[in-house]
């Protein structure tokens, strides 16, 4: 569904939109608790559902989206809890985010089957029943001159699916479960949705791939223009794979567009993906293969955590480079250290880095380019009458490459080329979780022993992450575009290179 505009992405935008805006305007708790009873129909206006529900459920989802959108827990189900409970605690400029990130809105899930294999209407009851011939358990018998599955014996494991001519036989799994790399989600008591919080690194795929839209995350779109309203000065820092996620938006157009919404200046996060470049590579270079069999790269968070959670006997193999992130906003606080730092990215499971208390003091908000757009709207940003301008901090081809699967081991290996150009990189990659959990096993099985290995959570990389909105492979496209725009094309010869020995001092 990636790059499709849903009636769930539609109903997303308009509560971020109508959260930035009641934000906008100000107000005390009881006024905003007046308007979070409201903007439910506004959001769903009219008396008939359009959403082929009934239309007071529809609003009582929405209502749990705002209170997600505004930084707010879920309300228990089985008590009455009002609209606004809690929101005292929210009114504020400084808040971090509590756990769960990542939330299953339970009356909004269809309580899809997690796996079943089942016979369509297609079957032809074929003399040959290559589904029964190739089915391990004798599950599959014919009744009435059709193929029939006895669910009991049926170990879904699909193999008369690929057998049957006719594609009779589908085999069909929860959404949200399937695209979930770590295995987290299952189902509750009443078949809806649950995540496991001890498996979940916050990826954000189960998010984007629920049809239903029942699964959110919190947001700090509040709490950032609260910040805003207070007089606080915010710099943004923007992830490469902006591009192609507002149309008609350009880099040049970009920092005039954020100052619109009340940013103090714009800098692109490539520039910390450079100085994460030099660290990683030189890190390499004088742990591999001496003190560590291979080395994995650091600035995914959802790919870092899973590989601690699910291998920590070869965590001091991941990189200790600070990520992009990090190394951005830090270079901003270092100049200006009363100010406030937004990242805005395409990760989910950068919220959950920067509320980690190591980082809480270099990042104080972090936005999806998802919730930006309702900000933008919010504030009726019209991107044709803005004014190009150089006014970005713009980082290097390497470093804007960080945004697609391979750009990271790219990055380090043309800087390792540059400066020890008798060294040889072996790299291996991989993107989505289920894919990376597949390569470390291989890893720590000795298969790449001498290698760097690059993680990516989200399939595509962070040019397909939870908080994205525009079709992947397309972004990928203009993004080759824009490394070769690049003014500088290698973290090497990067303007701000010097700017890493000093954060770390």
């Amino acid at each position: 569904m990636r790059g499709i505009y849903t009636p769930v992405i539609d109903v997303r935008r308009k509560v971020f939109t109508e959260v930035a805006r009641m934000s906008y305007q100000g107000g005390s708790s009881s006024d905003y608790g007046e308007q979070m009873r409201k903007l439910p129909y506004k959001i769903i206006p009219g008396e008939e559902s359009t959403h082929n529900m009934n239309i007071w459920l529809e609003r009582a989802i929405v209502s749990e989206r705002i209170r997600l959108a505004m930084g707010l827990s879920l309300r228990p189900i089985g008590q009455q809890v009002a609209t606004d409970e809690g929101l005292e605690h929210s009114v504020i400029a400084d808040k971090y985010y509590e756990p769960p990130l990542i939330n299953v809105i339970k009356f909004a899930c269809n309580r899809c089957p997690e796996k079943l294999v089942q016979v369509t209407d297609l079957c032809q009851g074929c003399l040959a029943h290559p589904c029964q011939e190739v089915c391990p358990k004798k599950a599959i018998s014919f009744q009435n001159n059709r193929s029939v599955i006895d669910q009991d014996l049926c170990i879904k494991c699909g193999r008369c699916v690929d057998a049957c001519p006719y594609h009779a036989v589908v085999k069909t799994e929860r959404p949200c479960a399937a695209a979930c790399g770590m295995g987290a989600i299952g189902s509750d008591s009443l078949g809806r949705a649950n995540i496991d919080y001890d498996k979940c690194v916050s990826c954000g795929m189960c998010l984007v791939n629920c049809p239903f839209g029942a699964i959110s995350d919190k947001g700090q779109i509040f709490q950032l223009i609260q910040a805003m309203n207070r007089g606080d000065k915010v710099h943004a820092i923007v992830a490469p794979a902006f591009l192609n996620q507002f149309p008609g938006l350009t880099p040049e157009k970009l920092p005039a567009a954020m100052t619109q919404l009340g940013f103090e200046d714009t800098v692109e996060v490539a520039i910390g993906a450079d100085l994460c470049t030099i660290d990683e590579a030189e890190d390499f270079i004088a742990e591999v293969p001496e003190k560590i069999p291979f080395m994995a790269t650091s600035c995914c968070p959802a790919w870092s955590m899973m590989a601690k959670k699910l291998f920590p006997e070869r965590a001091n193999c991941i990189s200790m480079a600070m990520t992009p992130m990090v190394l951005t906003a830090r270079m901003i606080k270092q100049a200006n250290p009363d100010d406030r730092i937004c990242f805005i990215g395409p990760c989910a499971a950068k919220k959950l880095e920067a509320s980690r208390r190591s980082v809480r003091s270099d990042v104080d908000f972090v936005l999806t380019f998802e919730e930006l757009a309702g900000m933008f709207e919010a504030k009726e940003v019209d991107f044709s009458a803005l004014e190009a301008s150089d006014d970005l901090q713009y980082g290097t081809a390497d470093g804007r490459g960080f945004a697609v699967g391979g750009g990271v081991a790219q990055a380090v290996v043309n800087y390792i080329k540059d400066k020890y150009p008798d060294r040889e990189v072996k790299v291996a990659s991989a993107q989505g979780l289920a894919d990376c959990k597949k390569m470390l096993m291989l890893a720590k099985a000795g298969k790449y022993n001498g290698y760097l290995l690059e993680g990516m959570g989200c399939p595509g990389g962070c040019i397909a992450g939870a908080g994205t909105l525009a079709d992947p492979a397309r972004t990928a496209t203009l993004l080759t575009k824009y490394k070769k725009d690049a003014p500088i094309q290698h973290s090497a010869d990067s303007d701000f290179k010097d700017y890493g020995k000093l954060l770390h001092d």
